[in-house]
């Protein structure tokens, strides 16, 4: 199964296509932790990408959809695949289309978690994350077993440059207005299934796990990025 997790920061994507994956025993692919890895390199597009994630802008539709196709060539992407954080725009979704059909394959499925932009920016002012195996963390709602380390490899947490509330609040607004076109796209292709994402970690989870399973069914109600992204 190929499925496209769409979501505004801090709406829990990774840690839920985390969960998916291991239900399918699938590859979660994340661009976010694609640019995080280059990021620490020593080099010029390393600094390029900083200045872009720093920002809470995206990185250029050209380069985001290089190294996700270097990424879905891999082995273990070809049986299905996860992809949270892309596509972001259309041009991406019209590259991730032709990157497929070239190998016969197709999107299956497109998840968009919905959730208030103040539950949003609530959540990543509290959130930590460990740069060595990229576990996450927050201090109100999921806190490390040991203040300020990371429960899986003992390494220092840290809070991310793009999540001050004023980054924060300009990532949603992006946001906002890249996914309009992407919602209406993935339901009139009758791909889409909106998931809450307000309530417990678990329970998100286990709507999600349940919306993979159900047969999807072309709709004719419109559906707005207001619906399925901030809510």
């Amino acid at each position: 199964m190929n499925v496209i997790l769409l979501g505004p920061p801090g709406a829990g994507k990774g840690t839920q296509a985390d969960c998916l994956a291991r239900h399918l025993g699938i590859p979660h692919i994340s661009s976010g932790d694609l640019f995080r890895a280059i990021r620490e390199e020593d080099s010029l597009l390393a600094a390029q990408i900083s200045a872009y994630l720093d920002s809470g802008s995206y990185v250029p539709d050209e380069l985001t959809i290089t190294l996700v196709a270097q990424r879905l060539a891999e082995p273990d992407a070809r049986a299905g695949f996860i992809l949270d954080g892309f596509p972001r725009t259309m041009a991406q979704a019209d590259a991730l289309d032709r990157l497929l059909a070239e190998t016969g394959r197709q999107v299956d499925l497109v998840l968009a978690i919905k959730l208030p932009t103040d539950l949003v920016v609530q959540r990543l002012a509290g959130r930590l994350i460990c740069p060595r195996c990229t576990a996450v963390y927050n201090v109100a709602s999921h806190p490390p077993a040991r203040e300020g380390f990371c429960d899986r490899c003992d390494q220092a947490l840290v809070r991310r440059s793009d999540e001050t509330p004023e980054v924060v609040r300009h990532r949603i607004e992006v946001y906002d207005g890249a996914t309009q076109p992407l919602i209406a796209r993935y339901h009139r292709a009758g791909l889409l299934r909106v998931v809450d994402g307000s309530p417990a970690v678990e329970e998100v989870a286990q709507a999600i796990i349940a919306a993979a399973a159900s047969p999807l069914r072309a709709s004719r109600e419109p559906v707005s990025a207001a619906r399925v992204g901030m809510g």
